[in-house]
């Protein structure tokens, strides 16, 4: 009988892999971290130094190899993470000093530099990233009918769920299965409604927590946007986590965004939230294309008489105030609800509903927005993180 796959057994496969220099090995020279095993499938990063990140790829093949090598492993997903930036201790490092950290996949700077790069993803013309300043704002299934509105303009559309702690684009769009791997160690987007999709839940099953730190996520999310097939695209819409944390830093950092889209109910304490995540946009010079307030209105399903549950028109008056469009509002109704948990986004699959109207209206005023800020693009600031 075959022994059960496990942390330890992968750690025992990883010490016979040796360390950036030869020396040691990369589990007794603490480099390994976060090990996740689930279902056969296992996944870790190795912490290097980012100023040598380019030299040891050959060091995380190598490291994949080893544990695919493990009986009971079907599957293996490894990283580079820059848990220390230059002048931080590190192997071999003087330990002056506490630099920020930088992309997990670069070389010091070049993320920075990506903004200065016309199509930082290769075959991508345009990035709109969707966020909002907390969760349970209906940010995600906005995201993917917004995703769809733009679609139906005759555009080819992307979506990626940057959302590694929670990722809904499985459970929207209906999708199951795994992301095919291509020649040149690329991945095949997953496919929906003539959407091209990438998430962490195509690789992770939907229960299974991601503890990683946040090294782990930039990476992760790195490499969903730089190593998948993502073929010609007109737009690829982002859509992001909650908050303005790593994700949102690392996306403005390494890629240059066209716009933001942010997303609100009308509640003041909705609102509050989104003016901190529109403010982060703007202070890393992304265009912020408009704000949407979703769960604008409460329909009734039985008689159709309005309810303002959450208010209304808190979101366009916040638009208003700080000088940035309002593209639309989104009511909050039924079949929005039953539509996203059954995986059949209503902009598709019920596209004469006032819902899906209302989605189309945001995403023709999205594209507008986004055509009138081409060529304004302003050069990425330099971001440091204190502390």
């Amino acid at each position: 009988m075959s022994k059960p796959l496990t942390k330890e057994r992968v750690l025992e496969a990883l010490k016979q892999v040796a360390g950036p220099d030869r020396a040691g090995d990369i589990v007794s020279l603490g480099l390994v971290s976060e090990i996740v095993v689930h279902k056969g499938k296992v996944y870790f990063a190795i912490s290097v130094d980012p100023a040598r990140a380019g030299e040891l790829e050959a060091l995380r093949q190598e490291a994949a190899k080893a544990v695919e090598a493990v009986p009971g492993v079907e599957r293996v997903t490894v990283t580079l993470t820059a848990d220390r930036a230059p002048g931080s201790a590190a192997p071999g490092g003087n330990g002056r000093g506490a630099a920020p950290q930088g992309s997990p996949l670069t070389r010091p700077g070049a993320a920075r530099d990506a903004r200065h790069r016309p199509g930082g993803v290769p075959g991508v013309d345009n990035i709109i990233a969707v966020a909002s300043g907390k969760g349970g704002v209906g940010k995600s299934t906005t995201a993917v009918n917004l995703a769809l509105g733009l679609k139906e303009q005759g555009l080819k559309v992307g979506v990626l769920d940057a959302d590694i702690y929670g990722p809904s684009m499985p459970r929207l769009l209906g999708l199951r299965g795994q992301p095919q791997p291509l020649a040149g160690n690329k991945l095949e987007p997953m496919r929906a409604y003539g959407l091209k999709v990438m998430s962490m839940g195509f690789l992770v099953d939907e229960e299974t927590p991601m503890i990683w730190r946040g090294p782990m996520v930039m990476s992760a999310l790195s490499q969903m946007l730089k190593d998948v097939a993502w073929g010609e695209l007109d737009v690829l819409v982002v859509d992001m986590p909650p908050g303005t944390g790593d994700a949102q830093l690392t996306m403005a950092q390494q890629v240059p965004l066209a716009g933001a889209v942010i997303v609100s109910t009308p509640q003041d304490l909705a609102l509050i939230d989104a003016r901190k995540g529109l403010n982060m946009f703007r202070k890393v010079n992304v265009p912020v294309l408009g704000i949407v307030e979703n769960m604008s209105t409460f329909l009734c399903p039985h008689c159709g008489e309005p309810s303002n549950i959450f208010g209304h028109g808190g979101a366009r008056a916040e638009a208003s105030r700080l000088g940035v469009p309002f593209l639309g509002e989104v009511p909050l109704t039924l079949r929005i609800r039953e539509t996203s948990d059954e995986g059949r986004p209503v902009v598709a699959t019920e596209p004469d509903s006032p819902a899906a109207e209302a989605y189309r209206a945001i995403a023709r005023n999205a594209w507008a927005e986004l055509e009138r800020h081409k060529g304004s693009a302003r050069p990425a600031p330099r971001i440091t993180m204190e502390g």
